[in-house]
């Protein structure tokens, strides 16, 4: 092979490197965009535990020795869940005055307490609903049994922690998010001269709702020794 054709040769084999395509690594977009929204996701959701489970001093009343009233009854309520629910909106509306965080309580088939709390700056509504049972000593226990929260899975005990912990709520009333209850402290509900209050019934299914208005021992003591 003389000169002539090996320059030949050298020029054919340059243009064959310069055909040849580089290799350029594609990125997939796609692929970069999903794996970001399920990071978002699971940052929201962290958010969100944090949120609802986060300990900002929290402002657990102490809790008052049971009071057992002595008295004479002196009226029997018969009401109904109408009745009852009216009497609460009419305390809610005066006690809650002021509060930039409400709720609502009534009566179906079952008590329900209605709030919300904030997620990423957006309320989040929640009805948490309870059956209700008379005690013994005239107080009233209201047992969580199930919760709707949107799409959000939280435990009931967050929920009632976190309405014990931000809710404005009557002295009287005691949550106790470990058995997922809330006591309603009748024996520590006061009202004008010395009366107070036990229930006796509450049956939401057949409408019946029954409570005692009580004169306090001392006001029964003071009437007979005046006679």
């Amino acid at each position: 092979m003389n000169e002539s054709e090996e320059k030949k040769e050298v020029k054919k084999t340059n243009r064959r490197r310069k055909k040849t395509p580089e290799v350029k690594k594609s990125i997939n977009h796609w692929k970069v965009a999903f794996l970001v929204l399920i990071g978002f996701l699971i940052g929201s959701i962290v958010f969100v535990f944090i949120r609802v489970t986060q300990v900002r001093e929290p402002n657990y009343k102490p809790i008052p020795e049971l009071v057992e009233k002595e008295g004479t009854p002196v009226i029997a309520i018969q009401s109904n869940k109408k009745q009852v629910n009216a009497l609460i909106d009419f305390y809610l509306e005066d006690f809650q005055k002021g509060s930039e965080i409400t709720y609502k309580f009534y009566l179906e088939n079952e008590a329900m307490l209605n709030g919300t709390f904030e997620v990423l700056g957006h309320p989040i509504q929640f009805y948490l609903y309870f059956d209700p049972y008379v005690m013994d000593n005239g107080n009233v226990q209201l047992k969580a049994k199930s919760l709707s929260v949107g799409t959000l899975g939280l435990p009931i005990k967050e929920i009632l922690k976190f309405v014990q912990r931000d809710y404005k709520l009557p002295s009287w009333v005691e949550v106790n998010p470990d058995d997922s209850t809330v006591l309603l402290r009748l024996d520590q509900f006061r009202m004008q001269n010395g009366l107070f209050i036990r229930a006796e019934k509450i049956n939401l299914v057949d409408d019946d709702i029954r409570m005692n208005i009580y004169l306090p021992k001392d006001s029964t003591d003071k009437k007979e020794g005046s006679n």
